[in-house]
């Protein structure tokens, strides 16, 4: 396996592709409690992070606001998901993405170059014209558009599912190219 990609590799590549970012330094964060004040400092929508596999081994990545309600119950009905889904162990997330846990991103898929994860964006934060996620480490946060977001996603072979996961409906809310 090759070394992952770090920040500054990250960022090189985001560069390459002409998407423009902002990087905010911050102490780090492991939760979404504990980056409040962070959230505070920083425009845009403010996301948490979920690394699930389901009971066949298929790996999901999958991104909302921070404050959204998502029943891990029922989520692998909404993402298809074979039967229930248990968060992915720290070994296969260094594997995968690059990252411990506390630094779960979607920047993390340019790490994923077997491309076995499938990446799911929550509609209602894809409201958000800026959206912030940590750079592969947790001690600084990445504003990038939304439709930046999505270019760079489908750039690694991530095209996203846009998908309602946390208001209990299942709405098909926009394409990779919508």
């Amino acid at each position: 396996m090759s070394t992952p990609l770090d920040r500054a590799g990250l960022l090189a590549y985001l560069a390459e592709l002409g998407i423009a970012v902002t990087t905010h330094e911050h102490p780090p964060v492991f939760t979404v409690a504990e980056s409040r004040d962070v959230k505070a400092a920083i425009a845009g929508g403010h996301t948490k992070n979920l690394f699930l596999k389901d009971k066949k081994d298929n790996v999901f990545l999958v991104v909302a606001e921070g404050d959204a309600a998502i029943d891990l119950k029922k989520i692998h009905e909404r993402i298809g998901a074979n039967g229930r889904v248990t968060f992915g162990k720290p070994e296969l997330m260094w594997e995968l993405l690059g990252v411990i846990p506390g630094s779960v991103t979607p920047f993390g898929v340019v790490n994923d170059r077997q491309r076995v994860i499938t990446v799911v964006l929550d509609a209602e934060m894809m409201r958000h014209d800026v959206l912030n996620y940590h750079p592969l480490e947790n001690n600084a946060t990445t504003s990038i558009a939304r439709a930046d977001l999505i270019r760079f996603l489908e750039a690694t072979g991530h095209p996203p599912k846009i998908i309602a996961v946390s208001d209990g409906k299942i709405v098909e809310a926009a394409t990779a190219d919508g």
